[in-house]
């Protein structure tokens, strides 16, 4: 798996960066089958600088054979320089091989408040590609705790997946299984195999790494849940 990871790439007026997110997904898609995009939300802290609600966003790739990282990384970048909102303080991480602390960094970033010097220093220190894309950079520390999280393959909701994002109404569970989605299941954990899913805005949460919608029944028809 390839993991990019980007944040603070909007303003209040402009795109939001889950936009920007699926837009570079759809261009890698000719080269890379893309497995998702991935909404992770972090810290909301009166100290940190956010434009609404402090997620970070991550596109998640599965690439065989050797892949020039820094030719994606540029790839990449090139698209956010292209769609730059005034205001805002991008940052890219691109990572193949995520170690245990950048996992542990993501995790951390959910619950104390990091520094750029931090998110820089650790990644360097395991030569994955972390770079400021305008402003003050701040985004470099969510680029890479999204990395993280996406990584660790229990966190996010995925924002994009698949042809998920074409359903609308009450579709029949294979069909929602098609598009891409793992599983479908109750809060509980109990698999649900029949029935019709209200489509309309399906988010599915990633857990061991896969795509999970979780479900709650409402007569005779289940409604996702909004989790992650």
């Amino acid at each position: 798996m390839i993991f990019i990871g980007l944040d603070d790439t909007d303003n209040l007026e402009s795109r939001g960066t889950g936009n920007l997110a699926r837009q570079i997904a759809t261009n890698l898609s000719a080269d890379f089958r893309v497995v998702g995009v991935l909404r992770h939300q972090l810290l909301v802290d009166p100290s940190i600088r956010y434009t609404s609600h402090n997620s970070c966003k991550s596109v998640v790739l599965d690439a065989d054979g050797k892949v020039d990282l820094a030719a994606l990384g540029e790839r990449v970048r090139l698209i956010m320089l292209a769609d730059f909102q005034p205001g805002s303080d991008p940052g890219l991480c691109v990572a193949r091989v995520v170690p245990d602390t950048v996992i542990e960094f993501g995790q951390r970033a959910k619950r104390e408040v990091l520094t750029q010097g931090q998110a820089r220093e650790l990644a360097a220190a395991h030569s994955i590609l972390l770079a400021g894309v305008g402003g003050d950079e701040g985004g470099v520390i969510g680029a890479l705790a999204a990395v993280g999280l996406a990584a660790s393959g229990e966190d996010g909701r995925y924002v994009m997946i698949g042809n998920s994002r074409d359903l609308a109404g009450l579709q029949p569970i294979p069909v929602v299984l098609a598009t891409g989605i793992s599983a479908v299941q109750t809060v509980s954990g109990q698999p649900v195999m029949e029935g019709l899913v209200q489509s309309d805005k399906i988010r599915p949460v990633r857990r061991r790494g896969r795509a999970v919608l979780v479900v709650e029944q409402s007569g005779d028809e289940w409604v996702p849940l909004k989790l992650g």
